[in-house]
């Protein structure tokens, strides 16, 4: 099969600081490839990158046989992307903004229909000033469609969308792919790439665990990557990808080593309840209840010493 896009033994650094290491993998022409991991993992560097946005210490970025750098974009004319937040004009109106953007074979009925798709109708004759976070993300979503691009590069593209966009998006990108654009989308929450995507790509920390399929990863005894982690903000243990009984095993030397530290706080009348509430609210959801009778049995002891 033709790659659309090739990466290999990609390296970025932030001054000492190690962002990307030895990062390689592909997108077949055609497909929708999923980039998933944790935030902070990396994924918006690679997509930087890719779009010549950030240089990059050692390794390639190709695009359809063409290679693009810091300095070398001419592989991205046929390329459309929404990387963060997407920039708005606030005082155009969305329609201005596609009128601005639009190539010269872009006609007025194509710009109608993709606004349509959308369903951005309503207002898209209003300035950006007064768009909600919802509606700046989905004009964002269609420059980069405007132009009719063969690949198109979304990062977390569901941000700020409601249950109906987000649901509307999918159904714009999956006619997209059917027409033969190729799309790399990046997300932190795996559940939403597996209602698209046809490939994966795992990354952790600035490396790529894994490259497979959607319905390899499913199939396999992997598929219960832990990804609720990577979902919660105020997770503990969200910046890891592994799979389901790496995580059990995880959860419970925590739960042990937590569980100590609230002995020797129990004894210093230093307990700390919110996170001994967290912590057992954790281990039910990870079906550890096992693990729970070192805190089921000090429940009452332990809001006495909290609020003596």
């Amino acid at each position: 099969m033709n790659n659309t896009l090739e990466i290999k033994h990609l390296e970025k650094n932030f001054g000492k600081k190690k962002i990307l290491t030895d990062v390689s993998f592909t997108v077949t022409k055609g497909h929708i490839v999923g980039l998933v991991g944790a935030n902070g993992a990396g994924k918006t560097t690679i997509m930087k990158a890719i779009l010549g946005l950030v240089g990059f210490s050692n390794g390639t970025i190709t695009i359809n046989g063409e290679s693009v750098s810091l300095n070398k974009h001419q592989a991205l004319s046929k390329v459309g992307a929404l990387i963060e937040n997407p920039g708005i004009y606030p005082y155009l109106t969305g329609w201005d903004h596609l009128r601005l953007f639009a190539e010269k074979n872009i006609t007025k009925s194509m710009m109608t229909e993709l606004v349509s798709a959308l369903k951005m109708d309503k207002y898209i004759h209003q300035k950006a000033k007064g768009y909600s976070l919802g509606m700046k993300q989905k004009l964002g979503i269609a420059l980069a469609f405007l132009n009719n691009p063969d690949f198109v590069i979304l990062d977390e593209p569901m941000n700020g969308l409601d249950p109906q966009a987000t649901f509307d998006l999918r159904q714009l990108i999956t006619t997209k792919a059917n027409e033969g654009t190729t799309f790399l989308i990046s997300s932190h929450i795996l559940g939403e790439l597996e209602k698209l995507a046809k490939d994966l790509v795992i990354i952790d920390r600035g490396q790529i665990i894994k490259q497979t399929t959607t319905d390899e990863l499913l199939s396999t005894g992997e598929k219960y990557f832990v990804f609720g982690q990577l979902q919660a903000e105020s997770s503990k243990w969200q910046f890891r990808a592994e799979t389901a009984q790496e995580d059990l095993e995880r959860v419970k030397q925590q739960l042990v080593a937590v569980n100590q530290q609230y002995e020797h706080r129990l004894q210093s009348d230093q307990v700390d309840l919110a996170q001994h509430q967290e912590l057992v609210q954790q281990a039910r959801q990870a079906k550890l209840t096992k693990w729970l009778h070192p805190f089921k049995n000090r429940q009452k002891e332990t809001k006495h010493v909290s609020q003596s």
